[in-house]
C-alpha cells in the first residue's frame, strides 16, 4: 500500500482509512484506487471491526478522478470492487466530487462537515463510469436525477435533508463524530452486523454498472489466479494440473 496515497491505522479495532494526497485533493488516480482495493482486503482480514473514510486536509475529501488519465473506480468500491461485510463510515470533510461521491455512497453512514458539499460534474466533462445512478435507490428518485445530470450540486445540509448523510457537524467534529458511531458499531455483535449489511445490500436495487462491476470482480479473480497459471502452464507442458483453488 503506498503511503502516499492511502495510510492504514487501527485503533482499539477501528480502522482508520485516510486519502493522504492533500496536496492534490486526493485526486483518484490508478495507484489511490488500487491502494484503497488493498485497504478493503486488508480490513476484511484484521481484527478491525469497523471502518472510518477520509480525507486528509480539510480542504478535499477527494476531487474524484483524474480525467487525463481515468482510472476504474469499480475497483475500489466497497460492495463492488471488493466485497466488505463490516460497517464502513465515510467522513467527509471538504469538498466531494465525482466519482468520490460513489465511493461515499456505498458507505453505511456519512458524517459530512458543514462547509463539505457533493458535486458531481460528470455530464459536463463528458465521462461516467454509471454507477452513480445507484443514488437513486438511496435518496428521493427526482433529487437523485437533478444532482446526477449536474444540475445542482449538493451541500451538507441539502445532503441531510434528503438522507445521504447522517449528521453534519463542524469540520474540527468530523472525526469525533464518527469515531462515536465507530465505537457503538464495534461493541455490537458483529454477526448481526454482516447480517444486516448484508440483507440490505440485497433490498437495494443494483443497476448495470453494478452489475458489471461485481462481473468483473469474479472474472477477473480468476485470470489472475494461481489456478489459472497453472492449468495454461499444464496445457503447455501437456499434463494433468493441480489446483488449489487459490
Amino acid at each position: 500500500m503506498s503511503a502516499s496515497t492511502i495510510t492504514y491505522e487501527s485503533r482499539d479495532n477501528i480502522a482508520i482509512i485516510t486519502l493522504t494526497d492533500s496536496k492534490n485533493l486526493n485526486i483518484l488516480t490508478h495507484d489511490m484506487v488500487d491502494a484503497l482495493q488493498d485497504a478493503w482486503h486488508r480490513f476484511n482480514a484484521s481484527d478491525d471491526k469497523v471502518a472510518i473514510l477520509t480525507g486528509g486536509g480539510d480542504k478535499a475529501f477527494s476531487v474524484g478522478a483524474n480525467l487525463s488519465d481515468p482510472p476504474e473506480l469499480w475497483k475500489f468500491v466497497p460492495g463492488i470492487g471488493v466485497e466488505v461485510d463490516k460497517p464502513v463510515i465515510a467522513a467527509v470533510n471538504g469538498i466531494c466530487v465525482g466519482g468520490a461521491v460513489v465511493l461515499v455512497q456505498f458507505c453505511d453512514l456519512c458524517i459530512m462537515s458543514e462547509e463539505a458539499k457533493f458535486t458531481y460534474p460528470e455530464a459536463k466533462v463528458g465521462l461516467s463510469g454509471g454507477l452513480i445512478t445507484s443514488l437513486a435507490a438511496r435518496i428521493p428518485h427526482k433529487v437523485a436525477m437533478e444532482f446526477i445530470y449536474g444540475l445542482a450540486e449538493m451541500s451538507a445540509a441539502r445532503a441531510y435533508d434528503v438522507g445521504l448523510v447522517n449528521k453534519v457537524v463542524p469540520k474540527d467534529q468530523v472525526m469525533d463524530a464518527a469515531m462515536a458511531y465507530a465505537v457503538e458499531l464495534r461493541d455490537s455483535a458483529p454477526m448481526v452486523l454482516s447480517m444486516v449489511k448484508r440483507f440490505v445490500g440485497e433490498v437495494l436495487a443494483k443497476g448495470p454498472s453494478e452489475r458489471s462491476g461485481l462481473a468483473l470482480r469474479d472474472t477477473r479473480a480468476v485470470l489472475e489466479s494461481d489456478d489459472f497459471a497453472e492449468g495454461a502452464a499444464a496445457f503447455a507442458e501437456k499434463r494433468a494440473p493441480k489446483f488449489t483453488g487459490n
